[in-house]
């Protein structure tokens, strides 16, 4: 099976609800989509949202990275070789790990339909459906406590809520959501690199002061204060995540090696996509360092990919992959079945997405 045409497009998915963090505010996705046509005639895909505040990553900088470096390097390779493939993807051009991810998770689309089966069986097969969180925007107290009621009744039982803006005040948002919702729901905190490392430890001591039962805290400090979020993983009880502060299995290996955090939290726009991530999950393994799988603002195409990673792998207890569930419609044909918080993985060859609805002209 040879890869002979690489193509690039765009996928326009409105959102249910305006995506709101202590970095930015969204209303549609709009994402680069990559299908990898094999001389037998097999498609895959792949898909890579343009997230410039933590990748870098613009559209017309995934489309020039694929275009102009990434297909010339590729086209003719066998897709058997999936490690000579990987290799070229990864020297090719160095940084751009979303359009890497897109073009790789495509490439893992073919190779496990190449072999009749579907990818999370080869990868590992650990588990054949995974539960998600579900993600609470910044908003007005009262609307968040809404909208968590909303994912309640809709059947979640893990709400992320977006915190940062507010210092301190963000206690009080935690506390009147968990008030509303009950002590059976977790709660997961993401302050999207919104706070000091002084900040973080008063916040997060407050909430275990009042009993919030706080499931964990997520990048709480800037990517680059290894050295402060080190200090917060060794002062408050509440286990925390690293998120922006790693794309890499180096940038893994460090959080590891210093303690800087309890959790490693994947994303396939950070790490370039699934081969990166497979080297992640090996680190975490050896150091029995618990993973979440995450993703950006991504539609079921690229959320379908890590969902595969994240039933392959035991060592990936938790996941972030709530892209689809916070789109308006579901334009795709085919992949795994999202049914509120559980993702149920299929049979089906590859990733399993067959219908994706992206405009490829020109």
């Amino acid at each position: 099976m040879k890869i002979v045409r690489i193509d690039v497009g765009e996928v326009f998915i409105p959102l249910a609800k305006p995506f709101k963090t202590a970095l930015r505010t969204v209303e549609n996705v709009e994402d680069i989509v990559v299908r990898i046509t094999a001389d037998s005639g097999e498609v895959g895909y792949g898909e890579a949202p343009p997230t410039a505040v933590i990748t870098g990553d613009t559209k017309g900088s995934i489309r020039c990275a694929i275009e102009d470096f990434i297909r010339p390097a590729l086209l003719g390779m066998e897709i058997e070789d999936l490690d000579g493939i990987m290799h070229r993807l990864h020297t090719c051009i160095v940084k751009n790990t979303s359009a890497k991810a897109a073009v790789d998770m495509a490439v893992y689309d073919l190779y496990a339909q190449r072999f009749g089966a579907p990818l999370f069986r080869l990868l590992g097969g650990f588990r054949d459906t995974v539960e998600t969180d579900i993600t609470i925007s910044v908003n007005p107290v009262p609307q968040m406590i809404e909208d968590s009621l909303e994912a309640v009744r809709q059947g979640y039982r893990i709400l992320k809520i977006k915190v940062g803006k507010e210092g301190l005040a963000d206690v009080a948002r935690i506390a009147g959501i968990r008030e509303a919702v009950g002590g059976g729901i977790r709660l997961r905190v993401d302050a999207n690199q919104g706070w000091t490392a002084k900040q973080a430890v008063r916040i997060i001591t407050a909430m275990e002061d009042k009993g919030l039962q706080i499931d964990l805290v997520e990048q709480p400090v800037p990517a680059h204060d290894l050295e402060g979020m080190r200090m917060i993983t060794g002062t408050v009880a509440t286990p925390i995540l690293a998120d922006e502060s790693v794309f890499s299995p180096e940038d893994a290996a460090e959080i590891i090696r210093t303690h800087a955090a309890d959790l490693i939290n994947i994303k396939l726009m950070k790490t370039g996509g699934i081969w990166q991530a497979l080297k992640i999950c090996a680190l975490a393994e050896m150091y029995g360092v618990e993973c979440m799988i995450g993703c950006m603002l991504e539609s079921k195409l690229a959320v379908s990919a890590a969902a595969h990673l994240a039933a392959a792998k035991r060592i990936i207890t938790r996941a972030d992959l709530d892209g689809p569930s916070l789109c308006r419609i579901d334009p795709y044909t085919g992949g795994p079945v999202y049914e509120n918080g559980i993702i149920r993985m299929t049979d089906a060859p590859g990733i399993g997405i067959a219908g994706v609805p992206a405009d490829f002209a020109g």
